[in-house]
């Protein structure tokens, strides 16, 4: 019976360094992919389960490496406001996650090269530069994350890579409405990062940590953060002109959530109660890409 219970909260563990409810922003840009691959009648079932597996599992490694690295930089402080970290709180070892993203990534890039019979071999440089990009968010001699660039990368990997090549194995095309869908996903997947940045402000400034929000001023955070919403929408107007009128419809229903949220951020303004901001901006990334999914497929 102990020997179960340790186990389960050895399980316990390795989920809660998984922060599962941050893992909208890897799904939502596949789901969002699939509902343009219906649209254009190109949809494939397998290819499009790869995709999700696949990025689901970098976004799981990128969250173990950030975990593994923050520490080793001394970043996560025993003042941290956010959820605690598994191996600043001892419950994994910095050896084993940092053996657990290496086993992670391989059985990502293993999965994700069966992606290489739907879309041909240059799937591999894909891959490649999405594993390099989980690496290079945390580590390495220039970790994007400490130098402004976290907020770009979020853009790029959970918004613009995901729904493209999500599309592109299925379709073997790249559309405007494929781009317009990725840059807006992404843009609204960004305010999981503005908010756990906008919270660790402070910290990460004592920590060297130079996060958008750290070099440019807490106003610029507030007003960031609404702003990606706005943008988001805006450029799903675009979708008229491309005969998906729904999917310009629908999604401005999503700015009654984001502006709640961003409201309720600018009252609570510090300390560990902006925690409920991270988890409303994930179900706001799911709602929004919810919202324009059902726009593509009902157009």
């Amino acid at each position: 019976m102990y020997f179960w219970q340790m186990k389960q909260v050895q399980i316990n563990y390795w989920w809660q360094a998984m922060r599962p409810k941050t893992l909208a922003a890897s799904i939502m840009p596949v789901i969002l992919a699939c509902a343009l691959t219906i649209h254009a009648g190109k949809f494939q079932a397998i290819p499009a389960a790869i995709c999700l597996v696949f990025a689901i599992l970098v976004q799981i490694v990128s969250n173990f490496l950030n975990d593994y690295y923050d520490f080793i930089k001394g970043s996560d402080r025993s003042d941290r406001l956010g959820p605690e970290r598994a191996v600043a709180k001892g419950w994994i070892s910095p050896s084993k996650m940092l053996r657990a993203s290496i086993l992670l990534i391989l059985v990502a890039c293993i999965l994700g090269s069966a992606l290489i019979y739907y879309a041909g071999w240059q799937m591999i440089f894909v891959g490649i530069a999405v594993c390099l990009g989980a690496f290079a968010y945390s580590s390495g001699p220039y970790p994007l994350a400490y130098h402004g660039l976290g907020d770009i990368c979020v853009v790029v990997f959970y918004g613009i890579v995901p729904v493209g090549f999500t599309y592109y194995v299925q379709s073997l095309d790249w559309t405007i409405a494929t781009t317009i869908a990725g840059v807006s996903i992404g843009i609204v997947a960004t305010n999981i990062l503005v908010a756990n940045n906008f919270r660790d402000r402070k910290e990460d400034k004592i920590s060297n940590k130079n996060t958008s929000i750290v070099l440019l001023g807490e106003q610029f955070g507030i007003w960031f953060y609404l702003s990606n919403g706005i943008i988001a929408v805006l450029l799903t107007t675009f979708f008229y002109c491309l005969q998906m009128p729904l999917a310009a419809i629908l999604p401005p229903l999503y700015l009654i959530a984001h502006i709640r949220t961003w409201k309720k951020m600018r009252k609570i303004y510090q300390g560990k109660d902006l925690n409920s901001i991270l988890e409303e901006s994930a179900k706001n990334t799911i709602f929004f890409g919810l919202l324009l999914s059902i726009g593509i497929l009902l157009s």
